[in-house]
């Protein structure tokens, strides 16, 4: 069913590209399809070493952002967890192969 005509149209939140990925405002079931695009994106802009912040809790995101990296073609290595200086535990380091 299309939107009323006075809805108010959702607006694009478009995140930065850079060196760092926090995935704390990011819902679990979006990270498969937001980390090959942000992946493209680091790599088109010749960004190839990142760090995802996938925080301590409970494992569970930490755990499915790891199966991802395993799988991807671009990713060449990953490093968990992080110096102490970059988050430790909540954090992963992502090497990812050059264009």
């Amino acid at each position: 069913m299309p939107p009323e005509a006075d809805e108010p149209i959702p607006e694009v939140v478009e995140h930065p590209i850079g060196p760092e990925l926090d995935l704390h405002t990011f819902r679990p079931q979006d990270i498969g399809s937001l980390l090959p695009e942000y992946f493209s994106e680091c790599r088109q802009r010749g960004i190839l070493r990142v760090r995802i912040i996938h925080g301590k809790g409970t494992g569970t995101l930490r755990l499915g952002v790891h199966q991802l990296l395993e799988k991807l073609p671009e990713v060449q290595h990953f490093i968990w967890p992080a110096d102490e200086t970059s988050g430790a535990w909540g954090a992963t380091w992502v090497v990812l192969n050059s264009l």
